[in-house]
């Protein structure tokens, strides 16, 4: 049993091995990519979060300011405190690199203290000059800032302001991990230097032996929250709270990919099932032959099984292999973040997880399994005297023609598409879609019987007068209405892989352009001034803003200032942003979403929260919340929701006057200027570049940030570039192998229509026919499934994985050449398997009736 086992194998895969290639091939595809994108994302965060643990030292605690600085004052009350070794403070910010729109993370210490919490942060002198590690104008750069910015004569220039501070590089950190572009400094000096007199970003603390962690952080946080109000985060560095914190940012960008790569995979599961649901009709009465010899029907269901098996572990094996070379080759070229900007910073190594290579290797196995099931059980449970005749293929696949497990599915999958997220994640959103692609796949073999059955009952009706109608049409129409199941079986392939192609193009189009149209609406100004370097050091002082504002041709200003604010200690910082915002109408300045609540008398302050804020923190309009500035906090009320494309981890825009009345900061982050009528933006920009200060200015009109914005975008969505394409690949390969296994497996239905007197060129032109009229009704309701399903997509699963809403958009030119292209490989292949099966004689076709 086992050579007739092997023998049965190999023989199939030797009679017709591009079927079998092609199915491997999918599989293959499927698990390479969702295995390296896994292998890519879980060595960016781990190494990341192995960066932040660098940073952090063996500190068993660390108290964080809600912003982005706190007052040293309470420095002493922490150092001081019973069960404390040693406190550590650090201020730490982004610096802004003249040039570079990447800031340099600095991070200024006390080299005494941080020696028996954090020593990865201490540099090592040159020259053994020790005094450099405390002097006030040094530096020491990690391996990868140097080499990142390859410091001139020992000298780094940042920026502050609009000014040039000048450090000397001291020296190096040597325990920096790779890829990690910091700089230490003094702490006095670091304060002193970047105008930060008084300021910490956090303390770390050592405790003494035998003080319980858990009991001290619990004391800690009600003390300062009893003392300090809103002001403190008190964590252990690198418990579950911060590490959810840094996998919240790239979580819904992560398994968003691993999902659209597992389409390729879901793809595979269907054209394992298409070529072997051929395979088994095509060879009905050879199984029925062996079952008559004496092999039982679990014998025969576990060859078929055995098959499955095998293409299964063939695709899976080559695509962990694959996987992991393509993991190796994105981080090589692409960077850990595959552009999307999370893990920027580090330079992780790809590791070979095997149990992750174990759970997608089965998953693979399992895919190729369900695929041939179906099949298989069929295969069994045929009576062998009915499969050994001739003209019984069409009853093979009879139980797929039920319409009540897939109105099921299809029911299922409108509920699930309401469900709230869990964990943050739509995962109800993918079950839905999984199961509307295969209710509606179960569906195929009724709808083709359905739409044939009328076509041929209309064209009977239309021709019935005629004495001489097509005969070619005539024997088309009556073949595909009376053998619905093998045409829904050939529509299967079609159908998932174009439809979700659709609403990949979809989502990715419809993405696009609402991220154009807003910006078209959110920069009305005609030109926007910056600093020409990312950071937060860089900025405007009050008389540069007068100087701005003084520019011929310069009707108004709108100058912006931004800062981050924490909210919760388990989430990242949101972003605050402060600008001159009218109240009555907020709508001339941002892209406004449902109702807006104008501040009524006596009422707090208005802000305008985004669309995540709204998901992540309940903020909804006219709910009245505390935000921390200037060292407390401040009551505000929630005026109205905004759309932004650019921070999925939440923004509030409030009043600039509201900002500096509590604040005191009249810097500003950037400025956009209206020009009054007949002014020329170029006169404008060239009296900007006159400017003392214009050196560290970048100035900009609309249509180039909107240029920059797409090719950031594009960049952003490389991968799903990709992945859309493949599948496309793999929908024109699905294509073209069941077609050519349908037309191989009809080899006696063409040897009998050429002894009744059916010419070549006739039998030709039916199939040719047959795979256009097919795939059009795959590609007709692929596009109407993709459609559905793009639906989700966008209002699904798009606002509960990034907290946005977006407009609809169907790119019809990308979709129709992939429509023509499925159509003519479709008929192609029809045509090039049709010549294969009439290589033989009509007698020869046949024989087997004799």
């Amino acid at each position: 049993m086992r050579r007739l086992s092997r023998w049965l194998l190999l023989g199939e895969w030797r009679a017709h091995p591009v079927r079998a290639l092609v199915a491997i091939a999918a599989i293959a595809v499927g698990i390479s990519l969702g295995f390296a994108i896994h292998l890519i994302n879980a060595a960016a965060f781990n190494e990341f979060s192995s960066a932040i643990k660098g940073l952090s030292g063996v500190a068993d605690v660390q108290v964080r300011g809600t912003e982005p600085f706190f007052d040293e004052a309470v420095y002493p009350m922490l150092a001081q405190r019973d069960g404390v070794a040693v406190a550590s403070p650090v201020l730490e910010f982004d610096a802004s690199v003249p040039g570079q729109r990447t800031a340099l993370k600095i991070i200024g210490i006390d080299v005494f203290r941080a020696g028996y919490i954090s020593p990865d942060l201490i540099g090592v002198p040159a020259g053994d000059n020790v005094g450099d590690t405390l002097a006030d104008d040094t530096l020491f750069l990690s391996p990868a800032a140097q080499q990142w910015l390859k410091p001139d004569a020992g000298t780094l220039t940042l920026q502050v302001g609009t000014h040039a501070l000048q450090l000397r590089v001291a020296g190096s950190l040597q325990r920096a991990r790779a890829g990690q572009r910091i700089g230490v400094m003094d702490l006095g000096a670091t304060q002193w230097r970047f105008d930060k007199l008084g300021k910490l970003s956090r303390i770390d603390i050592k405790l003494r032996d035998g003080v319980n962690r858990d009991a001290f952080k619990a004391q800690l946080e009600q003390q300062l929250q009893r003392d300090y109000p809103g002001r403190f985060r008190v964590n252990q560095p690198n418990d579950e709270e911060q590490n959810s914190s840094n996998e919240g940012m790239s979580r819904a960008y992560r398994v968003n990919l691993t999902v659209l790569a597992l389409v390729a995979l879901f793809t595979g599961a269907f054209l394992v099932f298409s070529t072997q649901a051929l395979s088994v009709i095509r060879r009905r009465s050879q199984f029925a032959l062996l079952r008559v010899l004496g092999m039982d029907r679990h014998r025969l269901l576990r060859q078929i099984l055995i098959e499955g098996l095998a293409l299964g572990i063939a695709g899976s094996a080559i695509g962990i292999a694959a996987g992991y070379g393509m993991a190796a080759a994105a981080l090589h070229f692409m960077g850990a973040d595959l552009g999307a900007g999370f893990f920027s910073g580090v330079q992780p190594t790809v590791r070979f997880t095997p149990v992750a290579a174990a759970v997608y290797f089965v998953l693979g196995v399992a895919v190729a399994l369900l695929g041939c099931a179906a099949p298989a059980l069929d295969a069994a449970r045929a009576k062998p005297a009915v499969a050994l005749k001739s003209g019984t293929e069409e009853a093979a696949m009879s139980r797929l023609a039920k319409a009540w497990p897939s109105l099921i599915c299809i029911s299922l999958a409108a509920l699930l598409s309401q469900a709230p997220p869990i964990f943050e994640l739509p995962l109800f959103g993918y079950l839905s879609i999984a199961l509307l692609l295969i209710g509606a796949i179960s569906l195929m073999p009724r709808l083709a019987a359905i739409v044939f059955r009328y076509a041929h009952r209309r064209w009977s009706a239309a021709t019935a007068d005629k004495p001489v109608a097509s005969p070619v049409l005539t024997l088309t129409l009556a073949r595909l209405a009376n053998a619905s199941s093998q045409a829904g079986i050939a529509l299967g392939g079609v159908l998932s892989s174009f439809s979700l192609m659709v609403a990949m193009a979809i989502m990715v189009a419809s993405f696009r352009v609402s991220l154009d149209d807003w910006l078209l609406r959110i920069l009305p100004a005609d030109i926007y001034v910056s600093t020409a370097s990312g950071g937060a050091t860089a900025g405007l002082h009050p008389q540069e803003q007068a100087a701005i504002a003084a520019l011929p041709g310069v009707a108004g200003v709108d100058f912006l200032r931004t800062r981050s604010v924490s909210l919760a200690s388990a989430r990242p910082p949101v972003m605050l942003m402060a600008r001159n915002i009218d109240a009555a109408d907020p709508g001339r300045t941002l892209a406004i979403v449902g109702d807006v609540k104008p501040p009524a008398p006596g009422a707090p302050a208005p802000v305008w929260v985004s669309e995540a804020m709204v998901d992540l923190y309940d903020m909804h309009v006219g709910k009245r919340i505390a935000l921390p500035l200037n060292g407390a906090l401040h009551a505000f009320q929630v005026a109205g929701v905004w759309r932004d494309y650019a921070r999925p981890t939440g923004t509030i825009q409030m009043r600039l006057s509201d900002y500096r009345a509590i604040t005191g900061d009249n810097d500003a982050s950037g400025v956009a200027l209206t020009l009054k009528p007949g002014a020329k933006a170029e006169d404008t920009q060239q009296a900007l570049k006159q400017l003392p200060f214009a050196a560290a200015l970048d100035a900009s009109v609309p249509s180039e940030i909107r240029v920059m914005s797409m090719k950031v975008f594009d960049r952003s969505f490389a991968i799903t570039y990709l992945l859309e394409a493949i599948a496309i690949i793999i929908g024109l390969f699905g294509v073209a192998a069941t077609f050519s296994a349908q037309t191989l497996a009809r080899a006696k239905e063409f040897g009998m229509l050429r002894h009744v007197g059916v010419t070549r060129r006739q039998i030709l032109s039916i199939l040719a026919i047959e795979g256009g009229a097919l795939t059009g009704l795959g590609i007709a309701t692929g596009f109407a499934l993709g459609w559905v399903i793009s639906l989700i997509l966008v209002f699904v699963v798009n606002p509960q994985s990034f907290h946005w809403t977006m407009q609809l958009h169907l790119p019809w030119p990308l979709l129709a050449t992939v429509a023509g292209l499925l159509l003519a490989a479709a008929a192609l292949t029809a045509l090039l398997a049709g010549r294969q099966s009439l290589s033989g004689g009509p007698i020869r076709a046949v024989r087997e009736d004799w």
